[in-house]
């Protein structure tokens, strides 16, 4: 693609050049900022910022939700989002969103208004972000910047009728790159969903060819080699309580996406208590279950002597009985999960516990120690298989990822002229990683502001 016939030294930018013709502007020349509180509450469109995307909230009667919504802020469509708190935490989730509908979002993020053309200051933004400018700005002591801060901030400004082709060609090829990114996010899904089968049918059936099958009589279990006793849960673990004296021991957290790792090497930080007086100790292999999340898989096998909450439960598995991997398999297992599920307690979503008492009653197919290593090894060798493919589509995710935040980095600071590119008619496509996790820096946790 061809590049403008000449260009202008800029400094002090995340970009280094512009084409001579366009304009550089203040933040504050181009848009303001707005603050409207929801104080009648008569808004109640909750909306949530989530991987550069403004969504609508699901879980608005969680406990990280207000008991009202009276200080949250009202935004408008074209409005753009900017979340300039927990600068300190520069990882995946992204800092801007542009507003498609009216409704309200915590007043600790910053609202842009009155914006000529959002779409391409929500694109200069966007790649502002994912160039680090505004933790750059923030380093240091400072975890959050205010409109303030930002407002002297340069953007590039070229003529309106340039601006409108530069986001219809962006809009175009980003839709593109989107197609291409949700083609492999859908392989990968099939890839998991058939490691799943491939552990569902190796943990109830086995790997042996041409055995006799039997009902378990267990409704979960269904048909299993007839040669495979059952066992309850109770019979095959020992729940533990011991507790750490000093709290010198090394601390374990739980991840669902990791497992039990020391609390170091877990990317998302959390919470750091004082001391772990007084933690349950676990040791290697022990099965040690978060009691408020077992039943969505959230427990893991200890990789070695530590502490953990202790709200956790430790249970001992008895070795002489079951390996503790393929105990681990076989209760991750999706064919498992509804028993974990319709044993937990508790009065509302949320705060569900998977007692001890209640995970006793849990029956279990029971294979001889041989035939469970024999399947543990099977399934090292197939899923390792599936791993490698998961691995390959992953990186090219991420190449094609990295191809648009350097496109749009291009574009927007006219490293690229776009201007006679003839955009054809398609199918808009977003990127679709959204979730709730945007979530987690509203409320308390992002602290709400005055306007």
């Amino acid at each position: 693609m061809k590049k403008y016939p000449a260009y202008k030294s800029i400094k002090g930018t995340f970009y280094e050049q512009l084409p001579c013709d366009w304009n550089q502007l203040y933040l504050k020349q181009v848009c303001s900022e707005k603050c409207i509180k929801n104080t009648d509450n008569k808004e109640t469109n909750v909306l949530s910022l989530s991987y550069g995307r403004i969504i609508k909230k699901k879980n608005i009667n969680s406990g990280l939700s207000p008991k009202d919504f009276a200080t949250y802020q009202i935004i408008k469509p074209n409005d753009i989002i900017l979340r300039l708190t927990d600068l300190q935490n520069d990882h995946k989730s992204l800092r801007t969103g542009i507003s498609e509908q009216t409704g309200i979002i915590t007043s600790a993020y910053t609202c842009l208004t009155e914006i000529k053309n959002s779409r391409f200051l929500h694109y200069v933004l966007h790649s502002m972000d994912l160039n680090k400018v505004f933790y750059r700005l923030g380093s240091g002591v400072r975890q959050s910047l205010s409109y303030g801060d930002i407002r002297y901030l340069p953007v590039p400004a070229p003529s309106m009728q340039e601006q409108q082709q530069i986001v219809r060609y962006l809009d175009w090829k980003t839709s593109q790159i989107n197609h291409l990114i949700h083609g492999y996010e859908r392989l990968i899904s099939l890839l998991e969903e058939r490691k799943t089968a491939v552990i569902n049918e190796a943990v109830t059936k086995g790997v042996r060819k041409g055995v006799t099958m039997k009902d378990s009589g267990v409704e979960w279990l269904g048909y299993i080699p007839e040669h495979w006793p059952t066992m309850r849960c109770k019979m095959l673990f020992t729940e533990l309580d011991l507790r750490s004296l000093d709290g010198s021991e090394t601390h374990l957290s739980m991840s669902q996406k990791y497992g039990l790792i020391p609390e170091e090497k877990l990317k998302e930080r959390h919470t750091v208590s004082e001391s772990y007086a007084g933690a349950k100790i676990c040791h290697k292999n022990d099965l040690v279950l978060n009691r408020l999340k077992a039943h969505l898989g959230v427990f893991a096998l200890a990789p070695q002597l530590g502490v953990v909450s202790p709200d956790y439960t430790v249970l001992r598995v008895k070795e002489e009985k079951i390996l503790p991997k393929f105990a681990e398999m076989v209760l991750k297992s999706d064919a498992c999960r509804r028993e974990l599920r319709i044993r937990v307690r508790g009065i509302t979503e949320g705060f569900w516990r998977l007692y001890t008492d209640d995970f006793n009653t849990i029956v279990l197919p029971v294979p001889s120690l041989n035939e469970q290593k024999e399947i543990l090894d099977s399934l090292v060798e197939k899923n390792a298989r599936l791993d490698k493919a998961r691995t390959s589509l992953q990186k090219e995710i991420e190449l094609l990822r990295e191809r648009r935040t350097r496109l749009i980095s291009d574009v927007v600071t006219g490293a690229l002229d776009v201007r006679d590119v003839v955009v054809p008619e398609y199918v808009q496509e977003q990127d679709m990683e959204v979730t709730e996790d945007g979530d987690e820096y509203e409320g308390e946790r992002a602290g709400e502001t005055d306007c």
